[in-house]
């Protein structure tokens, strides 16, 4: 397995809030500068591979937010036909 294959694996099996502050902190230490070009790069693609691990639990949580409103305005329409 290489080295951002095994990364993107990692940050797939992080929490949300494990994700967003691990982003924080790369974001935190891009602006704060002082890092090789290089250290700067690996950084920026760590902050992109988290970025999507959060996005897709936003969605995630979003999609279940949807299905049960959906669910619950299918009960208030079935109490109503009654």
């Amino acid at each position: 397995m290489t080295g951002k294959t095994e990364q993107a694996a990692v940050a797939e099996a992080l929490g949300y809030e494990q994700a967003r502050d691990e982003l924080i902190e790369v974001v935190r230490r891009l602006e704060a500068g002082g890092t090789s070009l290089e250290e700067s790069l690996a950084l920026w693609e760590r902050g992109e591979e988290l970025a999507k691990v959060c996005r897709r639990w936003l969605d995630g949580a979003r999609a279940r937010l949807d299905a049960a409103l959906a669910e619950e305005e299918q009960e208030e329409d079935a109490d109503e036909e009654d």
